[in-house]
């Protein structure tokens, strides 16, 4: 979801001068929030908080109405509601924004095969080969917004420029429901007043590193010594933001992006201090991730957990497996091991577990002894069972009777793999 709440929105008309540009980056609308809206009209123009309504979960999303009043993706609902008190909740429907991201996909794929999906809602687009049939960029960009609106019923903003970078930044700046040209030559003068923390890449805590040393906008890091830069974040980035803030960009389309991680979170109706039961949690979630996976014809070579205590804290841990596993015993003892080097003791508010470098199943052959056999045996008896009788009949023995009011709200977090 974007910060972004429209203020500030610049566009460009249809004859923009799109002169040296071949790249655009749509980005949906509040996507989450259009869907709802799509499927239930009586919610347009309200502001709405997409979330669980417990006020323990976060935000996935919300409404441009809900964001003036400074509602922001991953903000506590709770804290959202003090913010926007006349926030509609809507509990979020996962494989709905899946169904529809697939309709927007194949409208970008209709103009060009060179398309990249970033995430459910943003996809980047080369449009260079594909001129003579559609016309010039900007006016392609003009007709994938008119078809995103009649054929599917949401609206998106495009940015048209020379590069990936510039593209995102100016879709960004164009939201909502706009499209912003950035001419090749006027690639500077664009970037020139942009805040640091605008630019794709940039994090909060180099953006403060930055701005701690006086460097607040992307002209400020082209005047920068490269010494001051590389002490703030590091050479290596120092060199890339120099790059990007010069309006330089190599990335290409890439349309065989490999998935990235399958993951589940579990937010506490009440926080956690018992040790053994969020062991059994992170076991619990790992199953769910392994199902996934198989489900997916995927394996992890890294398993990585998270842990956010009841001051917000959030900790990460991760770990390289010695072979990649779609196995739910081997990822949740990987799970619990990495739960086991966090030393803070304190009430734990969410759990989670993921499933990082995947790579296809069986991609490594099996070696002379398979130490996973009997649990693969196991589990691919349970997925026999889900197929036939749904998830709710399956479980561990260790799960039963474990309904002690923890009213967990359940985050399934997956890019792509269903």
């Amino acid at each position: 979801m974007g910060q972004g709440d429209g203020r500030g929105r610049t566009v460009s008309s249809v004859d923009a001068d799109d002169t040296g540009t071949r790249i655009l980056h749509v980005d949906m609308d509040a996507f989450y929030a259009a869907v709802e809206v799509l499927d239930d009209p009586g919610l347009r123009g309200l502001p709405l908080i997409i979330g669980a309504p417990d006020g323990r979960s976060v935000v996935s999303s919300a409404s441009y109405e809900a964001r003036r009043y400074g509602v922001r993706a991953a903000m506590p609902v709770a804290q959202a509601m003090r913010l926007c008190p006349t926030a509609r909740i809507v509990m979020p429907h996962f494989h709905r924004y899946q169904e529809v991201s697939r309709q927007v996909m194949a409208i970008f794929e209709s103009f060009t095969p060179l398309v990249e999906p970033l995430s459910v809602d943003e996809a980047f687009l080369d449009v260079q080969g594909v001129r003579r049939l559609w016309g010039s960029p900007s006016q392609i960009a003009a007709l994938i917004r008119a078809r995103v609106s009649e054929e599917v019923g949401i609206t998106c903003s495009v940015g048209v420029a020379a590069t990936k970078h510039v593209a995102k930044m100016a879709s960004t700046v164009a939201k909502p429901d706009g499209m912003l040209v950035v001419a090749a030559a006027d690639t500077l003068d664009f970037l020139s007043p942009r805040p640091v923390r605008a630019m794709w890449g940039v994090g909060p805590k180099a953006a403060e590193a930055l701005e701690a040393r006086g460097i607040r906008t992307i002209k400020d890091i082209r005047d920068a010594p490269s010494e001051m830069l590389d002490r703030a974040v590091g050479a290596a980035l120092s060199a890339r933001l120099v790059q990007l803030a010069r309006g330089q960009d190599a990335r290409v389309i890439e349309t065989d992006r490999v998935e990235k991680s399958v993951g589940h979170e579990e937010t506490f109706e009440h926080d956690i201090l018992d040790r053994e039961f969020l062991r059994g949690e992170l076991l619990r979630l790992a199953d769910r991730v392994a199902a996934r996976l198989r489900r997916a014809g995927w394996e992890a070579g890294t398993v990585s957990i998270k842990v956010r205590f009841d001051d917000f804290r959030t900790l990460n841990r991760s770990q390289t497996l010695a072979e990649p596993t779609a196995v739910g015993q081997r990822i949740g003892e990987s799970a619990n091991a990495l739960f086991e080097q966090i030393e803070r003791r304190d009430p734990v508010r969410l759990v989670g577990v993921r499933a990082e470098k995947l790579r296809p199943a069986g991609g490594g052959g099996l070696g002379l002894w398979d130490d996973d056999e009997d649990w693969r045996r196991v589990e691919g008896a349970v997925d026999d069972a889900v197929a036939r009788f749904g998830n709710a009949t399956i479980t561990r023995a260790r799960h039963l009777g474990r309904d002690d009011g923890r009213g967990a709200v359940q985050h399934p977090k997956a890019h792509g793999v269903d």
